[in-house]
């Protein structure tokens, strides 16, 4: 999947998305600086635990304020490299419209409030959960929802492998979306009957969450207002 040039010159250059980049390269980038030990600790301190976002809640944590902190933090920590390159891959791809349509402070907000609404859905299903939750997934899921709703039509590029070659299709947004969101929605339900609740360590709840807040979220900030024009792909 790739994103085409830009044949709109009306688009705003997509700053936010950019910075979105940027700090989840920086990140991941002194996450690598760290020991396993050190990784572990930062990992408790800012990802997403569900069990000490329920203590807190309970108030059997100092700190109740701080655990919220992680709903955010968490979007910007990744667990390696085929991790946060498929994430920033979605968001370079599909942001830079959503961006476009909302402005960088709306964005902005939409962004980081579905990958915080994405941490509160795994949690509500995993509230007992020791297991970090990390990665920028229900957020780019936010911006993905709000894709197939104001461009469902919009055709992605999508490389397909043939045995040792590579071809290329242009599947309707409609349908690449759609098909993955079912995907997630399936794993999601698959995951109630496991131990973990995260279907092998991957949060398919904040998944699907993310998706569908952003397609609440969206029109909600303004998403299908404005001059109807031609996405980038």
């Amino acid at each position: 999947m790739v994103p085409l040039r830009d044949d709109n010159p009306t688009s705003i250059t997509p700053v936010v998305t950019y910075g979105l980049i940027g700090i989840n390269i920086a990140v991941f980038v002194f996450q690598l600086s760290l020991s396993q030990e050190g990784i572990d600790g930062f990992f408790d301190a800012w990802a997403l635990v569900p069990t000490q976002l329920t203590e807190s809640f309970q108030g059997a944590l100092q700190a109740p304020i701080y655990e919220w902190i992680t709903l955010l933090s968490s979007q910007f920590l990744h667990g390696g490299f085929f991790h946060i390159g498929g994430n920033l891959l979605y968001l370079w791809v599909f942001g830079n419209n959503i961006e476009d349509r909302l402005g960088h402070v709306k964005f902005l907000i939409f962004y980081l409030g579905c990958g915080a609404l994405a941490g509160l859905t795994q949690w509500i299903f995993d509230p007992s959960s020791a297991v970090p939750t990390i990665g920028a997934s229900g957020a780019i899921a936010g911006v993905m929802g709000a894709y197939i709703l104001r461009f469902p039509r919009a055709r992605i590029v999508t490389f397909i492998p043939l045995i040792i070659f590579f071809t290329t299709v242009r599947i309707p947004a409609v349908f690449f979306l759609g098909f993955w969101f079912v995907q997630q929605a399936l794993f999601s339900i698959a995951s109630l009957g496991s131990e973990a609740g995260s279907g092998g360590g991957v949060a398919y709840w904040a998944h699907s969450g993310g998706f569908v807040f952003g397609l609440i979220l969206g029109p909600l900030l303004g998403l299908m207002g404005g001059k109807v024009r031609s996405p980038r792909r």
